[in-house]
């Protein structure tokens, strides 16, 4: 299909401009399951990151593998909480956040941060960034520092631009953790 036909055919003269949205009827009967939503995008391999921050003194962080960047100029990068992240809402408030993109032995690191757990720090070694104060963790492959650029609301998630403010990564060829169909992975063999 060439990249102007448009299903159904359509005008190829459609044009959405930011902030638009498009209106579609909604059929209950149309919509996947979301089980078989998650089934087959959990076809694409994604990196496992965890997001944090400082909020009022206290580390706040949660596990995220919709993680991307985004733009060279200005260097932006994003990632997708979900509505009922109860770390989110703190991140958002401190205005600002580091990314530290795990390694492939940090399997029990990311399930650490991903639960509700108050205590999710304890015993885990972390940094200061370098501009944010936001915590980077120990062992992890790089580090994106960030300030909250814009926040969009999408469905039951909010996607978070973040303007990067310092990054850094590890020497060598060190591998990274992976989640692909269900699991953590560290290749997609």
């Amino acid at each position: 299909m060439s990249s102007d036909a448009i299903p159904g055919g359509g005008s190829p003269d459609f044009e959405l401009r930011p902030g638009e949205e498009v209106e579609l009827a909604e059929d209950p009967q149309a919509l996947p399951a979301a089980r078989r939503f998650r089934d087959v995008l959990g076809r694409f391999a994604s990196g496992v990151t965890v997001v944090t921050a400082l909020s009022d003194g206290v580390p706040v962080g949660m596990t995220c593998q919709s993680f991307s960047s985004v733009s060279l100029d200005p260097p932006l990068v994003l990632f997708v909480p979900a509505l009922t992240s109860r770390a989110w809402p703190r991140i958002r408030r401190a205005g600002q956040f580091c990314v530290s993109i795990l390694a492939a032995d940090q399997t029990a690191l990311s399930q650490r941060m991903a639960s509700r757990d108050a205590e999710k720090f304890a015993g885990v070694g972390w940094v200061p960034s370098p501009v944010s104060g936001s915590p980077a963790l120990e062992g992890a492959l790089a580090h994106v520092d960030c300030a909250v650029h814009a926040v969009h609301a999408a469905g039951d998630h909010d996607v978070v631009i973040g303007r990067v403010l310092a990054l850094d990564a590890v020497d060598g060829d060190p591998r990274p953790l992976l989640f692909y169909r269900g699991t953590y992975r560290t290749t997609t063999d």
